[in-house]
């Protein structure tokens, strides 16, 4: 199924040695393609960078601004996502999706990023309504957050962190994506110029609706937002309306029966409103899960064809919903 985006390249469209093969995602500051490398015949996702209030797709496939009043903001935009590919190009991670090239073209940038099979986060909570096992969290979240570590030690933020943005491999592996929200802001700045586009209500820190400073404590509160959706099957209250009335009740009384105290204390901690009180480092956050008392033997595997193929995946918590 090939997903409709406005002004979004046609299907057969060859960028360099890139062929477009379908539009996976778009909106906001950019257009999101599977695309065929035709020199290795390998697939791989390509970001184009276009966003939609500053400008338009021409008859030439080119990238112009919608009007002399967004040139500026446009221009400045194209230098920054080009700086922010050259950075995300040089990082190694197990757990961050790799950069492998990005160019200029059509007067615009495009970001190249290894193409990889799995089912995001997304997609195992609604199968199970939450409530995934205290395995499963401090499976994936510890792997997940050595990955932002090392993007915060690059002085980088991603600013986008939650479910959708999260994949889990063949194994279990998670491997974070889509660096869109990150060509906005770099570590230490303030979130100016950002829209409602960037922002993904329930999972974005109170700093970054009403342009305040950004640092790794932004991230670190999607973390805390994407482990309580994982507990309870949906995103905790958007921080706006948390911020007029505070609504959420505390990890530590909503799911006591379930998880551990550890560490549910650390969803707790990430979900401050005050990111002063937030932990201010993604190792703090680590530390404090590991603090949790150790887990039974890996016996709770839910019977099915991963046993049949040795795999063992630790998506639900026994007898839960």
């Amino acid at each position: 199924m090939v997903l409709k985006v406005e002004y979004a390249l046609p299907v057969g469209f060859e960028l360099e040695h890139y062929r477009i093969e379908k539009t996976i995602g778009g909106g906001g500051f950019s257009i999101v393609y599977l695309a065929i490398d035709t020199e290795t015949d390998e697939k791989v996702i390509i970001k184009e960078y276009l966003p939609e209030k500053q400008a338009t797709r021409m008859e030439d496939a080119s990238v112009e601004c919608i009007s002399e009043d967004t040139t500026e903001t446009f221009n400045h935009g194209i230098k920054r996502f080009f700086a922010e590919a050259a950075s995300l190009a040089k990082i190694r991670h197990p757990n961050i999706v790799r950069v492998i090239n990005f160019f200029r073209a059509n007067n615009t940038v495009y970001l190249v990023m290894t193409y990889e099979k799995g089912k995001d986060l997304r997609w195992h909570i609604k199968r199970y309504s939450g409530r995934l096992s205290e395995r499963f969290i401090r499976t994936v979240f510890p792997q997940l957050m050595e990955g932002l570590d090392c993007l915060h030690q690059n002085k980088m933020l991603h600013l986008d962190v939650k479910p959708a943005n999260i994949l889990l491999l063949p194994g279990g592996k998670p491997l974070l994506l889509d660096f869109g929200a990150s060509m906005a802001a770099t570590l230490g700045t303030k979130a100016i110029g950002q829209g409602p586009h960037t922002l993904t209500l329930g999972f974005a820190p109170l700093e970054q609706h009403n342009k305040g400073y950004l640092g790794p404590w932004s991230d670190i509160y999607a973390i805390g937002a994407s482990m309580w959706a994982c507990m309870d099957g949906k995103s905790p209250p958007s921080s706006l309306d948390r911020a007029k009335k505070d609504s959420l009740k505390q990890p530590t009384k909503q799911f006591a029966r379930w998880y551990s105290k550890e560490l549910l204390e650390a969803v707790e901690w990430c979900l401050q409103l005050n990111q002063l009180y937030r932990p201010q480092k993604i190792r703090e956050v680590i530390d404090l899960i590991n603090q949790a008392p150790p887990l039974p033997d890996a016996k709770e595997t839910v019977p099915g064809y991963l046993e049949k193929l040795g795999v063992w995946m630790p998506w639900r918590k026994t007898g839960s919903k």
